[in-house]
Formats: C-alpha cells, structure tokens, sequence
C-alpha cells in the first residue's frame, strides 16, 4: 500500500514508541515482481486488493501448469448421482495431488486452505457455486481456464521457479482462508479441529482478551461469519430490539446516536451490542459501515445468554465471613478422561493471594518418589507473583505452610500430613528457583528464607531426597542445553543454586547492583563520567555532580532534540536510555537551550566498502550469535517487570530487556543508514541485494528479531523511494523480499507471523516487539484486580507469554554451519571472484572477529528527517 510520506520524524525514540508503531505500523511503498515500487501517487486499498489479486493469478497458472503437465488425468468428465460433470477434479484429489506435491505439509487442512484461496478469488469454482472447498471425493471444482488465462507450458525453464513461489504464496494466505470458510460454516457443522483453530484465533482478538479459557472455548462453538458488501449499510438502528452481539472481523462501522451524531469509530477486533443482550433493553445507537466488505462475528442472544449461565453454573466461589476469597472454574481434565470422579478440575479464576497458594500446593501431587510433574498454574503464580504478592510475603506464607500441623486426627495422620505438606512447600520452592535462578539472591529476605529452609532440608532425609532428584532433573536437562556440565555434583552438600551458574564466556546479564559508566554531558557538550549502580535514581545522580541547592535538573535528549525532563524518583535511566540518546545535566533555564551533540547525529560516511568484503552469510551469522547472548542474558520475568511498570518492583531491574530492543532499533536503522549514505547506484544496488539476502540468511537461522529489524529498515519510506535503485535489483530477489514482506502484514494481529513461528522449534529468537505488545494487549485490556480478588485469569495469560521466552531456549543454540542452506541456493554469490578483485588487504575483513567487532559496534541515524533527505540527495 503506497503512501506518500510527509518530510517529518520517524524514529523510535523509546520502547514505549516501538510497542506503539508496532500497535499501527507506517504504511510504505512495496515492490512488485519484476518491477520498480509502487508509485507513490497510488494509494488505496483497492490498489493492494489488486495487487494481491494479480499475485494469486500468477500462483494459479503456474499451479495449474504444473497440475496439467504432472497429472493431466485429474481433469475429466465425471457422473455422480446419474448426473455427468464435465471437466472438472475432485476435492480429495486436488488436495491429494498437493500433499504428494510438498511432502512438508503438516496436515491436509493446510493444503485445503490453499484450494480455498483460488475458490475465494473464483479461479476455482464449484460445480453448484458452493463458496467453501471440501476435500471429498464427491466434491467437484473447474478451473476457470479461459476466463483467466490459465494455459498448460511446458519447457519452460521459469516454470518449476515460479510454481514454487506460488505455492509459497498459496501456502502464506491458505491459512487466513482456511478460517474465514471455517467461519462460514454453520456452527452445528463445524468438527473438533475447526473449533481449535477459532479458539486460538480469539486469543489475539481484542473483544475477547477479558473473557476466560471456557467462554473462548464456547464462542467458537457459536460464532456465526456475517458480511457486508457496501460501506452505508445500517447493521442496527438505534430503539431496535438487540438480537446478537458483534465482533469486527475485517473493516469498521460509525457509532451513531440520535441528537450527537457520529459518537465513535469501531475498528478490527473490537465489538458493541453487547449492552442489548444484558439489559435486555432497546439498541441505544446505530450502526453503520464505514468502508466496502466488512466481516463480523456474530453471537446471537440465545448463546449469548447460555454462556453466561453456564459460567455462572461453572463456577464456584468459596467465602470466609461472608466475602469470596477464592472463584474456582470447574472445566474438563483431559488427563482425567475414562476415570471416575475425575474428569473435571478447577481452575482459579481469581482470589486473595494467600488463598491461590493454598489451592496450588493443594495440587501439588507426589508419587511415591515425591517427582510428579508440577501444576503449570503453580509456575504461572510464581512468574507473576510480583505483581500481586511481593517476595517477602510469599516467603512468610511459604513458611507458614512448611511449618503448620493439622489440629485434628490421629499423631499417625497429623505426621503424615505435616510431611506431605512439606514436600510440597520444598518442591514448590525448587520450582521458584528453578525459575528465577539468581536473581532471589539479590533480595536480602528471600536469600535468608531460602538458606533458613536449606538447614531445615538438609536435617530431613526424605525433603534432601526429593530436592536432589528434583535438581538432578534439571542437571540432566542443562547438560543437554548447553553440553558443558557434568552430573558429578549430586553427592555435593546440597545448594538451591548450585544448578545457577551463569555460562562462562558469554555476555554477561546487568544486575540491578552492577555499576555501570554513566556519561552526562554538560551545556557545552563536555562530557562527565562516574561509577554508579543501575538502579541510581535521577535524584542521587544529582547529589553526585552538582551542588543540592542549585536549579539543575538532568535532562534526556534524542538526535532529533526532543527533550524529556526526568523526575527525581525515576531511576536506571541509563540503562534505559533509547538509540542515540544522552544524558544532559544543566539549569532548568538552559533545557530549551540545549542541542543533541554531533555524535548523537550518526555515521557521515557509510561503510559499502566493508561490507562489500563480507559474506552475507558472515554477517547474518554473527548477528545471530551476538543475538542470542543479548537474548540469553535477558530473564523473561524482566518482561513482567516493564509491561507493569518496573518502580513498582522494588530492586528489579528491565535493563537487559531494553538493551535487546534498543538492538533491534540499531539494526533497522544500521540498514537505511548505509542505503542512504551510499552515493554509488551501482554499490547502493549491491548493497540492497546483499541485506535482502542478509534477511534470507536470519530468517533461515530463526532470528526472528533481527530479521524482522532488516526487514523494518528495508520498508523504511527513506529506502523504499529509492526506484532507481529497486530497478537495478533482479527479479528473482525482489520475489524474495516480497515473500517476506508479508510476514510484516499487521492485520488480525499479525497472523501472518504467528502462523510463521508456530511451525517452528526451539531454538529460536522471537521478535520481541511483538510479544510486549501481545502482554501490554492483555495488560491494558484486563484489571489485576477484580471485586478486590487477584484477576489470575490475567496472570494465567501474562506467564503464557513469558513462556515463549523460555520455551525459545529451551534448546541449545548451535551456530551456523559451513554448508549451504536455502538462503544460498536462492541466491548466487561468488566469494572467490569476487575476492580476486580486491587486493589481499582487504581479507582480514572478512574474519569472523572482524566481522563481530562490526556488527556489534554500529553506528547509526535514527533521525527519519536526516535519512529522508539524504535519500533524495542520492536520488531526486
């Protein structure tokens, strides 16, 4: 979609803006096969719709050539139900066909998906006009050969290329295809697989984020697809008696009341006509569409009412003293199917602290070796007990359960049950430094807690056991992750770190504690140095270089000059500090008077010439490895820390979280830096060429971060209106990059990536931007607090995707291999030619240490103003 760019900043100054511009993305100029970038003047959504059109087209004719020149027999008359039809192919067969064809597909439903896309754009047609594809064999389908030029070619040396991009495209869009004809199913027909997928399609729509894993589970069984073809259509008018309840699919409506006129704008995920149903009152606005083929899921009053009094059947709600301290939601127990009396569990929904705890130790179970797997819910609470329960009080429960002893039953239970009751406590515990690792030893009242309840373990044969096989589990795993450690610890004196040591050899993680170089520069841009903690607020900053009675105040400033006066409670602002941003210490008279210093301004000269030594490959590599120690070194529970605020957390620190962002930052600027400061149009197209490969390589090596930071800088407005240079670029690449381009489609809340990532295995390096806003989604659309009990239905959600994380390392990184992968065989470089044309000065260049000290030392402009111009410097 082309848009015209008005000559303004655009850089990321902070996270927050980076989570924001991921929330409603730049729209930027994309590159057609075999053709320069969209010209700027056209700009609609009809445009787009074309464009794709004409991508879908080309798939089906190289799809149908390969099908007539394969299997030319699947086309033919055929008679069902004493009726012939004419040149036509089953559904079983087509999918059949695809499935031998790709022998990657995981599933035939994936295969139906890409049917569906050529049915949806009516390439292929049922013989009865159906709009769904079915895969039986009784169900028929033509292509429209002459209507869209669908022709058998043969000998043609493009023809296996362009087949498999097109099943490439098919196999991007089927999915996306796949659930809209799942939707339009009627919701009595839809199987066990189709509710799964809708499922998992409501936890990224905004309207359901509040509601619980049941009411989700129940939508999917009653959505209805509604669609509308014609912007003005009135849905509902205001006094009409409400019916449904409707969630925007696809488009947007107007909100409009008698008396104000246009109230609001509703957009894509979220919902009204809700209030109807509950008050069983009049519709108090009407709704109109706003824009041409809108789509809505629609839940009709019937269901609507249904779900909620089954919810309310569902749940049970325990009271102390009249008040609810615990809301249970009974739901079925895969686990427990085929048993008797144990085909259902309870889930919490919410409670106080103290009383979620007593229900997880509760389901806490122990074998007789004491080493059943843990409740997933008990590493939920204990990934987000922070935010409702601090260290120090979960240490005293804890405490207080270990020791407690039943008032009632015989010495033989009341011993039973105080032993029971502590290896629960023990196993939970090691859970919570399993987790956490070494950040408890940074908080003085846990370190203590846990070394008062090691003497206490180390005294009971049956608690020592059980820790130690626990750990020794762990051991085991570690040992497959990183391949290094040795199991002859386990007859040491036990340690609840000892399994904690942080790798040798990599970067190392920022603690809260660690002293940092804080450089602070003065109104005249002399820099002044200091030694202090991460966590020095603004205020003892201060107290360090100025007199306390003086007017000063520390200023952060961006090479755009954009000034932000820091309060005196904030702290770890080095730490936090954006891409290109400094510290500035002056009066409050000189703020408006300060300006961004010439290093903050980036690179003046470019570096084409060293990276037209590097191999692509090289580069790609390093970039991942450096990636991964950033990621590695960041703990997931920092993302806790920053969706929630990270002052409310006394002694956390998020400063290896923003340090893996601010990466990102520099590596999408590092891209449009050296584009637009390389003067050469011959060496700028090189250049081009080499990042769109670049982002080949990451993607091939699953660094989800730095690919997507590539490829953020390649649709940059500054890179993107350099035609000339997009001329210059083979055909087969710009392919590539617009195969890829799609990954960046923002639509359905990014559905395109999370497609991509969930056929992936660990190890992998998500893009982090991403998954902040999915938490912040969750954050800002649910309360932490509901009828003053812990909403742990919100945490449950929080800790699923703090577990991305964990389970992104959960396997051992290896670094790339030597040998060629798909990246080379989708594009040609000649190393050795190319080589020889330079004088052997320049191969050092091309070291593996070298290459490091480069990509981990970039230098960058972030100033979008800076980079326009110097864009149309180069190309007018």
């Amino acid at each position: 979609m082309a848009e015209k760019f008005p000559d303004t900043a655009e850089a990321t100054f902070s996270m927050d803006i980076l989570i924001k511009s991921i929330f409603s993305p730049p729209r930027r100029v994309t590159p057609v096969f075999g053709e320069t970038p969209l010209s700027e003047a056209l700009d609609s959504k009809d445009t787009m719709k074309q464009f794709l059109s004409e991508r879908i087209l080309k798939a089906a004719r190289a799809v149908y050539s390969a099908l007539m020149e394969r299997n030319p027999s699947l086309i033919r008359d055929r008679k069902y139900h004493l009726k012939t039809y004419r040149q036509c192919c089953s559904g079983k067969e087509l999918v059949d066909w695809l499935m031998k064809l790709n022998e990657g597909f995981q599933s035939r439903s994936q295969a139906v998906g890409m049917w569906q896309v050529l049915v949806d754009e009516g390439i292929l047609v049922h013989v009865k006009l159906e709009l769904n594809f079915h895969d039986k064999d009784t169900q028929f389908y033509r292509f429209l050969k002459s209507e869209f030029g669908l022709n058998h070619i043969s000998n043609d040396k493009d023809s296996e290329d362009d087949m498999q991009e097109g099943l490439s495209l098919l196999s991007q869009m089927g999915p996306d295809a796949l659930l809209t004809m799942i939707l339009r199913k009627c919701p009595s027909q839809r199987s066990a697989e189709d509710l799964e997928v809708i499922y998992e399609e409501l936890l990224h729509v905004k309207a359901a984020a509040h509601l619980s894993t049941s009411v989700r589970k129940e939508l999917a069984a009653v959505l209805v697809f509604e669609s509308h073809a014609k912007a003005g259509t009135v849905l509902f008018s205001q006094g009409d008696k409400g019916t449904s309840w409707y969630i925007i699919w696809k488009g947007s409506v107007n909100v409009i009341t008698h008396g104000k006129g246009l109230v609001t704008i509703l957009r894509e995920g979220e919902d009204f006509g809700q209030l109807a149903l509950l008050n069983d009152a009049p519709r108090a606005a009407t709704i109109i569409l706003r824009e041409d083929n809108c789509h809505f899921l629609r839940v009709d009053k019937q269901d609507f009412i249904r779900i909620l009094k089954d919810v309310e059947a569902n749940t049970v709600r325990l009271e102390e003293h009249g008040k609810a301290v615990l809301v249970l939601e009974k739901s079925a127990d895969p686990a427990g199917q085929g048993g008797a009396g144990s085909s259902s569990k309870y889930t919490v929904m919410s409670g106080t602290p103290e009383k979620i705890l007593d229900h997880l130790l509760e389901t806490v179970k122990l074998d007789t070796n004491g080493n059943d797997a843990i409740d997933p819910c008990v590493s939920d609470f204990l990934l987000t007990h922070k935010v409702f329960m601090p260290s120090n009080q979960l240490c005293l429960a804890l405490q207080h359960h270990y020791y407690a002893e039943p008032s009632e039953g015989s010495d033989l239970e009341k011993a039973g049950y105080a032993v029971s009751t502590k290896q629960k406590v023990v196993k939970l515990i090691g859970q919570w430094v399993m987790l956490y690792g070494l950040l408890l030893k940074e908080d003085p009242f846990t370190l203590d807690f846990l070394e008062t309840l090691k003497n206490e373990v180390a005294g009971d044969f049956r608690l020592l056991s059980l820790l130690k096989e626990q750990f020794r589990d762990r051991r085991r795993t570690r040992v497959l992750e990183n391949g290094c450690q040795s199991l002859s610890r386990q007859n040491q004196v036990f340690d609840w770190f000892s399994n904690c040591e942080e790798p040798v050899g990599r970067l190392q993680p920022i603690r809260a504690q660690d002293k940092v170089l804080y450089e602070i520069f003065r109104p005249d841009s002399n820099p002044l140095t200091l030694m202090l903690s991460v966590n020095t607020s603004v205020q003892e900053v201060m107290s360090a270089i100025v007199e306390p009675e003086g007017d000063y105040v520390l200023v952060k400033m961006n090479s755009m000059g954009d000034r932000a006066q820091l309060k005196l409670d904030a702290s770890a602002v080095y730490t936090a500090l954006g891409l290109n941003e400094r510290l500035f210490i002056c009066t409050a008279s000189q703020v408006e008077q300060l300006k961004p210093l010439k290093e903050q301004q980036g690179p003046e000269q470019g570096t084409t010439d060293t990276l037209e030594q590097m191999c692509s490959k090289d580069i790609a590599s390093q970039l991942t490895n450096y990636d991964w120690e950033l990621f590695t070194a960041m703990h997931e529970v920092e993302l806790v820390y920053y969706i929630f605020g990270r002052h409310k957390f006394p002694g956390a620190t998020t400063a290896n979280l923003e340090r893996f962002v601010r990466r990102f930052n520099e590596v999408q600027y590092w891209v449009v830096t050296e584009l637009c400061l390389c003067e050469d149009l011959v060496k700028r197209a090189v250049l081009l060429k080499k990042f769109i490969k670049m982002a080949a390589v990451l993607k091939e090596q699953k660094n989800l971060n730095s690919f997507f930071a590539v490829m953020f800088g390649l649709s940059n407005s500054a890179v993107q209106r350099l035609y000339k240079t997009w001329e210059r670029i083979p055909s087969k690449t710009k392919r590539v990059y617009c195969a890829y381009e799609r990954l960046l489609d923002p639509s359905r809340n990014h559905r395109a990536y999370r497609l991509a990532v969930a056929k992936l295995s660990p190890p992998y390096i998500p893009f982090m931007p991403l998954l902040l806003k999915d938490m912040t989604f969750i954050h800002e659309g649910n309360k932490n607090y509901t009828d003053k009990l812990v909403n742990f239905e919100k945490m449950r959600m929080i800790a699923k995707t703090v577990k991305i994380v964990r389970g992104c390392r959960s396997q051992p990184y290896v670094p790339s291999s030597p040998q060629k992968g798909l990246a080379d065989r989708m594009f040609l470089e000649a190393p050795a030619i190319r080589i020889s044309t330079y004088s052997d000065h320049f191969l050092p260049l091309r070291s593996p240490s070298n290459i490091s000290h480069y990509i981990q030392n970039l230098k960058v402009i972030d100033n979008q103003r800076k980079l326009t111009q110097l864009s149309r410097t180069i190309e007018r």
